[in-house]
């Protein structure tokens, strides 16, 4: 298990945490309030910074429960947080819906999910093996 560093930047933030003992995700917590007007999308402190070891990295993930029920979403998902930032953790949020929403002083806006990086080294060629699919995308194998 890794060790992660979390920093407090002021005393409204809050500790991420699970909700349940097997959740993949650590909620993350606004430390302010705000009001997202519909089609509007803008960025929510944290007041957290974290020191994630070299190898790793955290996603910012959307919380489901806020996008069924707000059409609140997390607008760059999942966002990266890289091992050598430090500074500040913030979520962008945007409201697909048609009413405004209120987000609260420690209210759950998104989740962290931490994950290993793969180092690779990238290659440059001239060709690729082929593939039954080959460049087909974007629906090319139907719905």
């Amino acid at each position: 298990m890794q060790n992660i560093k979390v920093k407090k930047l002021n005393t409204n933030a809050k500790l991420p945490h699970k909700a349940t003992e097997h959740a993949a995700g650590y909620d993350l917590f606004s430390a302010e309030d705000v009001i997202i007007r519909p089609g509007e999308y803008l960025l929510v402190s944290t007041a957290l910074s974290l020191e994630i070891p070299h190898g790793f990295e955290a996603q910012v993930r959307p919380r489901s429960g806020l996008a069924i029920k707000h059409g609140i979403t997390v607008f760059n998902s999942p966002g990266t947080i890289d091992s050598d930032y430090r500074g500040e953790v913030k979520v962008i949020l945007i409201n697909h819906s048609q009413k405004a929403f209120t987000i609260e002083k420690h209210m759950r806006i998104a989740q962290l999910v931490f994950s290993q990086v793969i180092p690779v080294d990238l290659a440059e060629v001239n060709e690729l093996a082929t593939t039954a699919r080959g460049s087909g995308g974007f629906g090319s194998t139907g719905l």
